[in-house]
């Protein structure tokens, strides 16, 4: 190829990345439309049975791996109750260093969720989510062998390849989830918030679920120490986890073998509606650079803060916060379950409706809305306990169901996959700044009022 045909190729490519970056930018104003218009029309046969074959194969392994991701973060809550400061953290009596173990994780979620989420790309879907769930139970396993809280802290964060999953999965890479990028690959919009329910009411399905095995393992009578036991048997199921993702989830639609011919036009078609998407491992720099420059990301991000401040605080509190009204520590993590179990059931109902009708924002106001009046609940109602715990409800719920619609929200509002790659993680970044502000909201010399 001669120099001027070089330039030519070269002037046409920009060309189309400028055009690709335009249909970015007005993606908002034109994707709700198509949709709302594809939404109204049935889908084929073949697409119907396409949908179903994707959430058999794709819902299982992502929501089972985001509940032992959550279980994972999570247990350090339970752990509190069962003498992780006493035998680790020497007695921890201002409870600084059990804050400081517990946001420990955060920083290097926010150092390196967009790197790692960007570099994802250049890599199988399969190959890379599947690592990071490894990487990660291999990590909770280890942390009972963590005898001093310097330890913890080093070991607490997920390794550096478990970006976003789905952020997921586990943790990292479940909950933001690259999953959030990974499922958009297979879902459309209107498709996609009841999938997010899903997947992110694992989250709160692991919170009942470990104050189950929390309570069985308060009552074991074993030569380790109760929380040490909590971890071990917590973070193993991740590890079989990771082996199963690396072997059954599906790759780009392009590429897997999970589908026939039929199907894979079917799939790259879907994956390509109303967005722009990319072909093949690759990362258009123009769009990343799009994403950084996108003040719906950061706007995003600022919004995301605040539900991860109140989401970490509870996930690594509200043992405590239960302790406070006066019962036993295995009662109190027994009495975890229920509020996580209505917290589940709220997200899945408002995501199925926030689906039918193509909105966010308004179900969004009044899910966070909820969770307020549950925090003055708990601020002006300092004796009743009935009313205390029914406010730890309203605070389970209203934060989840928050949470999961703003994730569903930007899986596909930021047009290309290479701006989504970026700007997802970004706006998740931003967001988790407010879990270190939450790991440290109820120092124990605060107790048992934590105004």
């Amino acid at each position: 190829m001669g120099p001027q045909q070089r330039d030519n190729s070269t002037a046409q490519l920009d060309l189309e990345n400028d055009s690709d970056l335009k249909q970015d930018q007005d993606i908002s104003a034109t994707s709700g439309d198509a949709d709302s218009r594809r939404s109204t029309l049935e889908l084929s046969p073949e697409e119907r049975r396409l949908v179903r074959k994707l959430d058999m194969r794709i819902l299982p392994i992502a929501c089972l791996m985001y509940l032992f991701a959550f279980l994972d973060r999570s247990n350090l809550g339970n752990a509190r109750l069962q003498g992780l400061p006493q035998d680790a953290l020497h007695g921890d009596p201002t409870g600084v260093l059990f804050d400081w173990i517990n946001s420990g994780f955060f920083f290097s979620y926010i150092l390196f969720q967009v790197p790692s989420s960007v570099v994802s790309k250049l890599f199988r879907p399969r190959l890379w989510l599947g690592s990071a769930a490894l990487g990660w139970g291999i990590s909770s396993t280890l942390m009972p062998a963590s005898a001093r809280e310097f330890r913890f802290i080093f070991v607490r964060p997920g390794p550096p390849f478990s970006g976003s999953l789905v952020q997921p999965p586990l943790r990292n890479v479940m909950k933001n989830w690259n999953i959030n990028v990974k499922t958009a690959y297979f879902y459309t919009k209107h498709e996609m918030g009841l999938r997010m329910a899903y997947w992110f009411g694992f989250a709160a399905v692991a919170g009942a679920f470990g104050g189950l095995i929390a309570f069985g393992v308060q009552h074991a009578h074993s030569a380790v120490a109760n929380w040490r036991l909590l971890f071990i048997i917590e973070g193993i199921p991740a590890v079989l986890l990771g082996i199963a993702a690396i072997t059954l989830l599906p790759d780009r639609p392009e590429m897997t073998s999970f589908f026939n011919e039929d199907e894979r036009a079917i799939a790259v078609s879907r994956m390509n509606r109303a967005i722009s998407g990319d072909v093949g491992l690759n990362v258009n720099k123009a769009h990343v650079w799009a994403a950084l420059k996108d003040w719906r990301v950061y706007m995003g991000g600022v919004i995301y803060f605040g539900l991860n401040c109140a989401l970490a605080s509870t996930s690594a509190f509200l043992p405590t916060i239960i302790l406070t009204f006066g019962f036993t520590n295995a009662i109190a993590q027994l009495l975890t379950v229920p509020p996580y179990a209505v917290a589940a059931l709220v997200l899945t109902l408002t995501s199925y409706a926030s689906d039918r009708m193509q909105s966010r924002g308004i179900f969004m106001a009044a899910s966070s809305a909820l969770g307020g009046i549950g925090y003055l609940l708990l601020l002006v109602v300092p004796s009743n306990e009935h009313v205390r715990y029914f406010a730890v409800f309203c605070i389970t719920s209203g934060t989840y169901t928050t949470i999961g619609l703003i994730i569903a929200w930007f899986a596909h509002n930021l047009g290309s996959e290479s701006k989504r790659a970026a700007g997802i993680p970004m706006f998740m970044a931003i967001g988790q700044c407010g879990s270190v502000l939450g790991s440290h909201l109820y120092p124990a010399t605060e107790g048992p009022r934590y105004m």
